[in-house]
């Protein structure tokens, strides 16, 4: 097999000391190719991959109708917001030695892209974006379940749909969970004066707008941050570097929006006519989000699981971070849908990836699906019992052959290992019980001591080259993470821990771990900023978001050693919308209550447009004070001295050195 190509086509081995971390005349990061032990992992995978019946690539292609060339989508201005062609070297069935071979297969299957018809009345858009769309017919109109992440990528989906399709509204849109990649096209595909209207409604499970809000918002900034090693946005499209995310291939670039739902499913189960068309809705909260249902159509035999059953091994926990998800309850979701649904169904499909036809088919998937993760969350907790740890769980559990097998159930986007910690994390925390794990040191003090004990930088390179040359790269990924906290401007360090990481990449099967390596190699070659993501906030989330959510985002930037001694009580008035707000800064914590105080030291005065303005970054406190678009009575000083207590998050925080 021929070796693999670097970012800028470049093929070469680990530079001699002294010579590491360059780039080509171009500015490019070169990569380096699979070394000989990636090779034999590739070589180990490749023939411990489940049994290849052709299945798959006959479903992903199944009621193909039409597309456009590489699926590419510009926005008003002309911009790129999303296209496949940077992907064009997944043309080749075989993997390169720099991917997984079982990864190289599912990114091929990533690439379909278009129209597709899942079952009479039933259409799927796929391909446009992280996630699909979902089109159903009804008999007046149209239903649409997840408009996708940006109003660009639905409204080309919906365009694509029509024209190949008869013309009909759209009279109902459906959110089948809280993220955003579920509901920020929405505006491209209906008006929201016709949902106020009543011609269009908007249904989302219950809690759907208090958690699409939340999530994002006080861990917002970390969130984003940690994002770009889980999808890898940042890194180049080729065979060394960024070729899937595992649930599609990456996140557009373009406009998020939201509309309000206007009925809430509540009950566990509901049953309500649509145009025609009957949904039995069964509710599914804390499993792959906090927010999130089924639909099951009885009269065209059909079974939506949203993104409870895709073509993956989810995530328990995101590696961009969220709150740990219940993998019993998961699991017991799928179960009932077995239950009820799966004996009537002809076809099951998601809102990631390609559906299953066929009863028989549908009834082993879900059994499949459902003790995927009831085994994990079963295994974990048997072996935290016994007294293990979650790195002790992760590094011995294995899946039994009979899951093993399934393409469906290997970890394109979640994985095993972290699955399994995050299961621990969910009943223990993160502490492991042993007491020297309790208070230990940080990395850069730990780093310097661990370079001490090792005898020191030289040393210490000197062994992890030898180690490397093993092909013991997880061992020195670790150790010249040491190394690189003891002394960041340590080139030859950071070479050698950038190249151990990416040869873990190659071998990753998981897209979310291939990107995660990859991103940490080329940040320790070229630094975090070598590629700084804009980082904002769509105005139709943040109109939706409530002033308690505002003033909640506040209290988390409050520095506390500059509110240290410092007590301001404020009355903070939204005057368009009259509400009132009492903050008190005491103790160095800020709280909230509704309302109003007599004898505060500040009262301010502003309208909620100012307030979307801060929040959508367009301008700041300080900035809205001097320009006077927040009104301040009383003691200004006081005020100024609030204001200083709030820190600026930097969007591109470093990660993989001090």
């Amino acid at each position: 097999m021929a070796p693999a190509l670097g970012a800028a086509g470049n093929v070469h081995a680990l530079p001699p000391r002294g010579q590491m971390g360059k780039s080509n005349e171009q500015g490019n990061m070169m990569t380096n190719p699979a070394l000989p032990a990636t090779r034999a992992a590739q070589s180990a995978a490749r023939n411990n991959l489940p049994p290849e019946d052709g299945q798959d690539e006959l479903d992903v292609r199944r009621g193909f109708i039409a597309t456009f060339p590489d699926a590419e989508i510009r926005d008003s201005n002309g911009e790129l917001v999303w296209g496949l062609s940077d992907y064009a070297f997944l043309g080749v069935e075989e993997a390169p030695d720099s991917v997984h071979p079982s990864l190289w297969r599912h990114a091929r299957l990533n690439m379909a892209h278009g129209l597709f018809k899942v079952t009479e009345r039933i259409y799927q858009i796929r391909g446009f974006d992280l996630s699909n769309m979902t089109i159903i017919e009804g008999d007046t109109g149209l239903i649409i379940i997840d408009p996708l992440t940006c109003s660009e990528t639905a409204a080309a989906g919906l365009k694509l749909y029509l024209k190949h399709r008869p013309r009909k509204p759209v009279e109902a849109v459906i959110y089948s969970h809280s993220h955003i990649d579920h509901f920020g096209g929405v505006k491209g595909v209906i008006d929201e004066s016709d949902v106020e209207s009543g011609k269009v409604c908007v249904i989302a499970p219950a809690g759907f707008m208090e958690h699409a809000i939340s999530e994002n918002v006080l861990a917002g900034p970390a969130m984003t941050r940690r994002l770009q090693f889980q999808f890898g946005n940042t890194l180049d499209r080729n065979a060394c570097c960024q070729i899937d995310s595992g649930l599609g291939k990456n996140v557009p670039r373009g406009t998020v929006t939201l509309i309000a739902p206007t009925r809430l499913i509540e009950d566990e189960v509901e049953r309500h006519t649509i145009s025609g068309v009957e949904i039995v809705f069964q509710l599914t909260p804390e499993s792959e989000a906090p927010a999130e249902m089924h639909f099951f159509f009885p009269k065209l035999r059909a079974l939506n699981l949203a993104e409870n059953a895709t073509r993956t091994l989810h995530n328990l926990c995101p590696l961009r971070g969220s709150q740990v998800r219940n993998a019993k309850l998961w699991s017991h979701y799928l179960n009932v849908a077995l239950e009820r649904y799966a004996r009537e169904a002809d076809v099951a499909f998601a809102q990631h990836h390609w559906p299953t036809w066929g009863t028989e088919r549908i009834s082993g998937y879900l059994r499949q699906q459902r003790d995927l993760y009831k085994y994990i969350h079963d295994q974990t907790v048997r072996l935290m019992n016994h007294g293990c740890t979650a790195i002790e769980i992760a590094e011995t559990l294995r899946l039994p052959e009979s899951l093993d097998k399934q393409w469906h159930a290997r970890g394109y986007y979640g994985t095993l290992s972290h699955n399994v910690k995050a299961v621990y994390q969910h009943y223990l925390s993160w502490y492991d019980g042993n007491p020297s794990n309790l208070h230990a040191l940080p990395p850069e003090a730990a780093g310097r001591k661990y370079v001490e004990y090792m005898g020191g930088a030289e040393e210490l390179l000197e062994r992890a080259q030898a180690d490397f040359a093993k092909g013991e790269y997880r061992w020195v990924a670790q150790v010249m993470n040491h190394l690189v906290f003891s002394d960041p401007s340590n080139s030859e360090a950071r070479e050698l821990g950038a190249a151990a990481l990416e040869q873990m990449g190659y071998q990753a099967e998981s897209a979310t771990w291939r990107n995660a390596f990859l991103l940490g190699a080329r940040e320790l070659r070229i630094g975090a900023r070598g590629r700084e993501v804009k980082v904002s906030r769509g105005a139709d989330v943040v109109r939706a978001m409530t002033e308690e959510m505002f003033f909640d985002y506040l209290a988390v930037r409050i520095n506390g050693e500059k509110a240290d001694g410092l007590f301001v009580r404020l009355n903070w008035n939204i005057e368009d919308t009259a509400r009132r707000y009492v903050l008190n800064l005491e103790n160095c914590a800020l709280t909230v209550r509704s309302g109003s105080e007599e004898g505060t030291h500040v009262t301010i005065h502003m309208t909620r447009a100012v307030l979307e303005e801060i929040l959508t970054r367009k301008t700041d406190l300080a900035t809205a004070v001097a320009e006077r678009k927040i009104r301040i009575e009383g003691d200004e000083k006081k005020f100024q001295a609030f204001l200083g207590t709030l820190d600026a998050f930097r969007p591109m925080f470093n990660v993989i050195e001090p």
